[in-house]
């Protein structure tokens, strides 16, 4: 994943709150290859309950990122992600960031808490850790 010139803030790293967006787009592109459907057009929708975010190292543009994920917790309604930032360098990969992400399957009509769906259930299964 590539850093964005406005991801930088008047410090000249990237801004605190861009972690947050590099999570929320890897836990979806991430479902959107593994299920190979639009995870838009599904009736429940996975919500974002619950993020945080510990930093351990800065990244800046042009910095590439590599992000890994794993779940750590994978429920009726809701999966919890564990991930991980990385920033590419020369030496290998740096750690940046480390953080939590949940998810909670919603009725997209009612907003009610619903099923994990099969698709999703199946993929999440793959990355399920002790």
């Amino acid at each position: 994943m590539p850093t964005r010139w406005a991801d930088n803030d008047q410090y000249g790293h990237v801004n605190n709150v861009t972690y947050y967006s590099y999570f929320d787009t890897a836990v979806n592109a991430w479902l959107m290859r593994a299920t190979g459907v639009d995870i838009t057009a599904l009736p429940a929708l996975g919500v974002v309950a619950t993020t945080s975010c510990q930093f351990h190292g800065s990244v800046s543009f042009p910095d590439q990122l590599q992000v890994g994920l794993r779940i750590e917790r994978l429920g009726n309604s809701s999966i919890t992600y564990d991930l991980a930032i990385f920033r590419e360098s020369g030496a290998g990969l740096e750690l940046a960031a480390t953080g939590s992400f949940v998810h909670v399957y919603v009725d997209g009509q009612t907003r009610k808490p619903v099923a994990i769906p099969t698709v999703i259930r199946e993929a999440a299964a793959e990355l399920v850790t002790d």
